[in-house]
């Protein structure tokens, strides 16, 4: 099967290098965006990657009160539980003038994503569409938001217009709500995040081939609808 021709490759030796730029080009496209519309759309990933972006983040100066912030998956978990995500993005992100942002958590009042995935629909229903940046990550099996190899589901999270869908990943805990891939890709610009050698070889295994269901990062990269540019920190 052919490879995949990646857009863009941003590489940098150490992380803070990368954040310091990536922060930036996230904070000019919010408040161009509020500027130009008068709200702005930001969808992040969990995980600890992102953390020294958020803490950067935090601090530039954008039109807090007119961004609407949301996951792009999350454990179906309380938000004060160790393993959330809306529970890092408060701690991490929503500090400050940041604190002013309207985020949009996944997790509800029902007890399986799957009976919560409609209500999670309705409450990101009012966000900005098309998302003005989407952060993603990538685990070493290249699953990206909760689009896992693994699951029963991944067909469904690469094919369906539904807002999200419930997932069950067998190689990670947690049942979850996704963003589908219909969903992500309803966006200006995606950013990739990535840090590590180990990284840039699952990234360079995801460039190699196009089969979606081996590495469901490849939907994403392998598309022309939206801009992907990858940034990568050697440290």
């Amino acid at each position: 099967m052919s490879a995949i021709a990646l857009p863009v490759l941003k590489t940098f030796e150490q992380s803070d290098e990368l954040v310091a730029v990536l922060a930036q080009r996230i904070a000019d496209a919010l408040q161009a965006a509020v500027d130009s519309r008068g709200k702005a759309s930001l969808v992040v990933s969990g995980g600890s990657t992102p953390v020294p972006l958020f803490h950067k983040l935090r601090t530039m100066p954008i039109d807090w009160q007119e961004v609407y912030i949301t996951l792009a998956d999350e454990r179906w978990l309380p938000a004060d539980h160790a393993d959330s995500n809306e529970r890092l993005v408060r701690e991490h992100l929503l500090v400050g003038n940041a604190a002013k942002a309207k985020f949009r958590g996944m997790y509800n009042i029902h007890g399986t994503p799957e009976a919560g995935a409609a209500m999670t629909a309705e409450t990101l229903s009012n966000l900005p569409r098309p998302f003005d940046v989407v952060i993603l990550g990538m685990g070493n099996d290249g699953h990206t938001a909760s689009l896992f190899p693994c699951s029963e589901e991944l067909q469904a999270g690469l094919t369906t217009e539904a807002v999200c869908l419930a997932v069950r990943p067998t190689t990670a805990p947690h049942p979850r709500l996704s963003l589908s891939l219909h969903s992500l890709l309803n966006a200006r610009q995606i950013y990739l995040h990535l840090s590590g050698e180990s990284k840039k070889a699952v990234l360079d295994e995801a460039l190699s081939s196009k089969d979606v269901m081996a590495m469901p990062i490849r939907a994403v990269l392998d598309q022309r609808k939206v801009p992907v540019d990858v940034y990568w920190s050697k440290a």
